[in-house]
């Protein structure tokens, strides 16, 4: 018999567990991640690579992060410090971060303020070679008050004061397992570096280095109903192509990241109808970095593309009739129709964004000139040989060009190539796994922090809408070498004294409109001096599946920064 009121007590409890099951951890299952340069490590001090700082995002947080908007959120803390709260010294020499009470790291112990301190000991140890040390610049103490305060101390004054512990490239480790591995040990530390504990949403189940990461949901984490995924995989390999394919086509993998494929051929995916494209312009430029040292292989290790306090220059990138020539000759506009469409700008700026911090000194490069080019060659006595190679008291302009394996960056490379051979430059090209390249062993010769070729191409970034910390990179102290485990920013290897004077003098500037103008003349100087030459402003491009949710496009932070709001 019909029972009405059976029926709707039926309804009512089919529903209550539903809701109960939709708020359970892990009710999603697996989630597939899908990053075509492979992570060579989960410690993201030790590597400047995107892929290896995204991943280690799943496990490793931040006290706060930056969201889509480049706003400061929370994370580890209950409020972000400022002047007006009184987290900020009024004095700006000091900033003080309560850390929110309960939160477990992944075995179960208590995150305290010790963990951070020591987290600032860690990257600041002199023999450590830190990635992320121009995130602690002026940094003379790190204290903590009580068990959840943390005091960070400057030498100055310091306008922006969130460098430490702000953003996926300066999380917090745990001082319990990192505790042996200071210093000159930390490469030394493979378990710690390939599954460190974490109070993020996730937790290292196995790792393999340039291959695959394994993840299982963090039951400590803080947030009982997060996250929705009980297990995921971070995926590394193949090319940008066949990611975007696994996704948009195939719909083998939920996410994947850094489609860096023609426009034509993304769009022929995405019609398939299984997955999204996701798109944000932060601040990626694809850029040549210029080698200002001598990368010739005869010299050896112990001098090879080493900066060797200015005695060891590239025998005819160090001319800046060169260096200018290069620049000019490189038509952008095709470079961005061809390889990324409405994902790609020109840019002349290595600092294209936010706007208030973009330069418009440099626009004259948005215009191809090989007749400028050319002439300025042969005003500088770099003359045509009869194999139409430049040359100058024996010295050809034979450049050797690497990247990473990509089809959109050999697509780039090449047309490079035909664009120089219009001024007289030999090129050789050549192209490195990605995991290779931006990988972050010190013994390897291969990765673009060693620096063995003439050119490199790679984007390059920071977390958050403050500049100080990203031109900082390009200091005298950040050239990569041995005795910092070539781990420095300083690729290009770039040193003059008006440089770092800028970078000292923005460190102790508070008027924004102040900030803004040494941002554009650190700018200035690097791309004026061709150091470094932009090419192309790039959007960030990944897809996910449909049936994926909560994905937040952030080109401020890590692209994974919200994962734990992911669901089905």
């Amino acid at each position: 018999m019909f029972n009405r009121t059976s029926l709707i007590a039926a309804v009512a409890v089919t529903a209550m567990v539903s809701t109960a099951a939709y708020a359970q951890r892990g009710r999603d299952g697996h989630l597939n991640i899908l990053y075509w340069q492979a992570s060579s490590t989960v410690n993201p001090y030790l590597s400047g690579g995107t892929k290896d700082i995204e991943a280690a995002s799943l496990v490793l947080e931040p006290l706060a992060h930056y969201d889509e908007n480049g706003n400061m959120v929370p994370m580890l803390v209950e409020e972000i410090p400022t002047v007006e709260n009184g987290g900020v010294a009024s004095d700006l020499r000091s900033i003080t971060w309560k850390l929110t009470k309960g939160i477990e790291w992944s075995d179960g112990t208590p995150l305290t303020a010790h963990d951070v301190v020591f987290t600032g000991q860690y990257c600041l140890h002199e023999e450590g070679g830190c990635n992320s040390t121009s995130y602690f610049a002026d940094v003379t103490k790190i204290e903590a008050l009580d068990d959840h305060t943390v005091k960070v101390h400057f030498g100055v004054a310091k306008p922006f004061p969130y460098g430490p512990f702000v953003g996926s490239t300066a999380p917090i480790i745990q001082q319990a397992q990192f505790k042996d591995c200071m210093g000159a040990k930390a490469q030394e530390c493979t378990e710690q570096n390939f599954g460190p504990i974490g109070t993020g949403p996730f937790k290292v189940e196995e790792f393999r280095a340039n291959d695959v990461i394994t993840f299982s949901a963090n039951e400590h984490y803080r947030d009982s109903d997060k996250p929705a995924f009980a297990t995921a995989t971070f995926k590394g390999g193949g090319d940008a192509a066949s990611a975007a394919r696994a996704v948009l086509e195939t719909g083998e993998f939920d996410y994947a990241w850094n489609l860096q494929v023609e426009p034509e051929v993304l769009a022929q995916m995405a019609a398939a109808g299984k997955g999204t494209v996701v798109t944000a312009f932060g601040t990626s430029v694809e850029r040549l970095m210029v080698n200002q040292t001598n990368d010739d292989p005869a010299l050896g290790p112990e001098k090879r593309s080493l900066y060797l306090d200015g005695t060891n220059p590239h025998p005819f990138l160090s001319d800046p009739a060169v260096r200018r020539a290069l620049s000019l000759a490189i038509d952008r506009r095709i470079l961005v129709d061809a390889g990324y469409g409405v994902a790609g700008k020109v840019t002349c700026n290595v600092l294209p964004a936010p706007a208030v911090y973009a330069s418009t000194a440099n626009d004259a490069c948005k215009t191809q000139d090989v007749d400028e080019a050319n002439r300025i060659l042969d005003e500088a006595g770099w003359a045509r040989g009869g194999d139409g190679v430049r040359a100058k008291d024996g010295v050809r302009i034979s450049i050797l060009y690497q990247t990473s394996t990509n089809s959109v960056r050999q697509g780039t490379q090449a047309l490079i190539k035909q664009m120089w051979e219009q001024i007289g430059v030999e090129t050789e090209l050549r192209n490195i796994d990605a995991a290779v390249f931006f990988g972050g062993d010190p013994a390897s010769p291969d990765t673009y922090m060693k620096f063995y070729a003439d050119i490199e191409m790679y984007t390059n970034n920071f977390s958050g809408t403050d500049p100080e910390s990203y031109m900082a990179n390009w200091a005298c102290a950040e050239i990569p070498g041995p005795d910092n485990q070539w781990l420095g920013n300083n690729i290009q290897r770039s040193c003059m004294a008006e440089y770092d004077a800028l970078v000292a003098e923005m460190s102790q500037t508070a008027s924004l409109k102040d900030r803004a103008r040494l941002a554009k003349q650190m700018n200035d100087i690097i791309v004026q001096n061709h150091f470094m030459i932009p090419l192309i402003w790039r959007g960030d491009v990944s897809a996910h599946a449909n049936s994926l949710k909560g994905v937040r496009m952030n080109s401020w932070d890590s692209e994974l920064w919200n994962v734990a709001d992911w669901h089905r």
